[in-house]
């Protein structure tokens, strides 16, 4: 009997943060889902719809914002409002502070 190598060994995941463009792990990153014109949190990952990820840093959604990130991500006209993605990376930053 032949063994043969499988067609799809085990692939890593992997996104990019729409802030810094850097590649790392799901787990490392907080998926953003957009709904109404506003930016939604999704830390349980199960949000229907489009989403993106950001580094939960407040240098990474300051970088995103300033590139004008979200609408791009997203697909969607216009600038939306984060408001909530900074209030939950904070709120982050300072439990791990």
């Amino acid at each position: 009997m032949i063994q043969t190598a499988d067609a799809r060994p085990e692939k890593v995941r992997e996104r990019t943060c729409i802030g810094c463009r850097k590649r790392a792990s799901p787990t490392d990153l907080l998926r953003l889902t957009e709904s109404g014109g506003h930016v939604l949190p999704d830390p349980g990952r199960r949000a229907p719809g489009r989403g993106a990820h950001l580094h939960p840093a407040t240098g990474c959604l300051d970088l995103a914002e300033r590139r004008k990130a979200f609408p791009r991500a997203f697909k969607v006209p216009g600038p939306l409002d984060t408001s909530l993605v900074r209030e939950h990376v904070e709120r982050q930053d300072s439990v791990t502070s």
